[in-house]
């Protein structure tokens, strides 16, 4: 109907002349009502109907017709950083070469070079949540990352000197390097020392490229300190400089202590305070006046050890990531063996072997130390996958890097002693990097590891076995009877017997220690927590089995078991029990 017939319908209805058309407003209505329909009728073409809103799952194929494709073999990767960046250097290219897949894999470190792999941190705990508060709230973002293994110092500086530049891209930076006065670190300066000319060389090259790290302003971006620290914390420059050749010199006059002292906690607190100044919050900028930077370079876990929370806590809340070069710790045993050279050539160059501590990985050992096995095998060092639990988590919570550094770093193959180069320590086996990176210690403080032990039954149960070996109850075994005599023979029987009789109890005991968590192993989320236990488990089952089977067969040989003839007449007697 039309405007105009509908006046004319309203005129013949009412017998008026004006109808309400004729006025401003039923346009003003008739508008309205108009628009408020068309908004009504978009609104029923958006809304979504009750079936639009069902999910429905479809399978095209049946599940028994899905073609099951063979999935390549697993990959492994040597995560060890070169002396040169980006290379694995000729020995590894070579076996690349030989071994490579017909697909381009890039590696983890590869990776690293571009792009920092850092750790979210451990899960919190009820427990952990009633204890946080806004300063360890707000460390929690982003931890540092751990289980780096190279063969050279000079490896380790290649891969820092990427994490310098990454850090001058956000402000200007001081990088301060801490060394140990070791006589047995003497080699790693000088290494160190001569690679500063190819990490400035690649800075300057950077620079001179326009790179946009340098183009702050005119303040020098990149300035370097450098401490010493044994007994005492040194400081060897009067203040930061950007001088590589007073940087070098520096670093060649750094003396040995002779104390053997290592306050390695002491020189970190030391130089955090020195550059708190430039870490506040400028009111103009919002920003700290420069980046701070600490790299510790040192072969021991350190003798202040209990001033590790200290350390944390003071470099966390200035933002100063701690980035270590260091040694592997040894699984689940604080010492090593170093093998000793003296430095100076007029003295004696024979090798010998001083112990050192430089662990255990973990708060507490988490292996057990069982040498009731006939071959020692278990007594031997070998490779945790991570640095001295201390200084390691030093570095993961401050947001830095640890780099376990060892020469005779290689992948499924035996190091005997004589193999083992100067100055290091005597690891028989080491292990991919890659792999042990899933069962990383948990870095968190003694109160709350020991909370997370009595939280669990099995973690419990681990760590007092592991300390129980310790104790020296579990001797080894006599293996070798010679019969020169019948009462000779009788006697030295008699005496292992004796001494099997006490230390099948005693590995009864270390079972039923062990037996005592096996409820909580399933309840267990950690993959390092369940394979200690697991590991554990299976090496006091092995002992137990023969500490019974040692002790059956003394007996045998005592009382039973004779020698068999000779076969001929000139064949000797045989005279001896093994």
């Amino acid at each position: 109907m039309s405007f105009r017939n509908l006046k004319r319908w309203w005129q013949i209805k009412t017998g008026k002349v004006e109808t309400p058309l004729d006025s401003d407003v039923p346009f003003w209505a008739l508008s309205l009502v108009f628009h408020l329909l068309v908004l009504v009728l978009l609104a029923r073409m958006i809304m979504p109907t009750k079936e639009d809103q069902t999910v429905n799952l479809r399978v095209d194929d049946p599940i028994q017709e899905i073609e099951l494709v063979e999935l390549p073999p697993d990959v492994e990767f040597d995560d060890m950083i070169s002396e040169e960046v980006g290379a694995d250097g000729d020995e590894a290219a070579e076996a690349a070469a030989a071994e490579a897949p017909l697909i381009d894999i890039m590696s983890e470190d590869d990776i690293d070079l571009e792009m920092p792999v850092h750790d979210l941190g451990d899960l919190m705990t009820d427990d952990d949540m009633l204890e946080a508060t806004g300063e360890t709230m707000s460390a929690l973002a982003v931890k540092g990352s751990v289980g780096h293994s190279v063969k050279a110092a000079s490896g380790a500086v290649d891969r820092l000197t990427q994490e310098i530049l990454n850090s001058l891209q956000e402000r200007n930076t001081t990088v301060v390097w801490l060394f140990d006065q070791s006589a047995s670190l003497l080699q790693q300066r000088s290494e160190i020392q001569g690679r500063f000319d190819k990490v400035y060389e690649e800075l300057g090259v950077v620079e001179a490229a326009g790179h946009a790290a340098f183009q702050h302003n005119d303040e020098k971006p990149l300035l370097t300190q450098v401490y010493a620290f044994g007994s005492k914390v040194t400081p060897m420059l009067r203040k930061p400089t950007d001088s590589l050749t007073l940087i070098k010199e520096t670093v060649g006059k750094i003396q040995r202590d002779e104390t053997g002292n290592e306050y390695v906690m002491s020189a970190v607190i030391r130089a955090a305070k020195d550059n708190a100044s430039v870490r506040k919050i400028k009111n103009s900028t919002g920003e700290p006046e420069r980046n701070v930077f600490v790299i510790v370079v040192s072969d021991e876990a350190g003798d202040d050890l209990q001033k590790t929370d200290e350390a944390i806590q003071l470099c966390t809340k200035l933002g100063i990531p701690i980035y270590v070069v260091g040694v592997p710790a040894p699984f689940g045993r604080p010492e090593t063996k170093v093998k000793w050279v003296d430095p100076d050539p007029q003295y004696n160059q024979d090798p010998q072997w001083a112990i050192v501590s430089q662990g255990p990985e973990s708060v507490r050992a988490e292996r057990l130390q069982i040498d009731f096995t006939g071959t020692f095998e278990d007594l031997d060092m070998i490779d945790s996958g991570f640095g001295p639990f201390h200084l390691t988590r030093l570095s993961y919570e401050t947001g830095g890097m640890y780099f376990a550094v060892h020469p005779n770093r290689r992948k499924n193959r035996r190091v005997s002693r004589w193999q083992t180069s100067a100055y290091s320590a005597h690891l028989r086996y080491f292990f991919d990097p890659a792999v042990m990176r899933r069962y990383k210690p948990d870095y968190v403080s003694q109160r709350t590891y020991n909370k997370r032990l009595e939280a669990n039954a099995a973690r419990r149960a681990l760590v007092h076995a592991a300390a129980y070996t310790t104790t020296g109850s579990l001797e080894s075994p006599i293996l070798r009877f010679p019969k020169l005599d019948d009462a000779a023979f009788v006697n030295l029987v008699s005496r292992a017997q004796r001494s099997a009789a006490f230390i099948q109890p005693k590995v009864n005991d270390l079972y039923e220690m062990l037996r005592a968590g096996e409820a909580d192993r399933e309840k267990e989320l950690s993959l390092r927590w369940k394979a200690g236990y697991d590991l554990a488990m299976g090496r006091a089952i092995a002992a137990k089995v023969r500490a019974k089977s040692y002790n059956g067969t003394l007996a045998l040989v005592k009382t039973k078991l004779k020698f068999d003839p000779p076969k001929d007449d000139e064949t000797p007697q045989n005279n001896t029990w093994l």
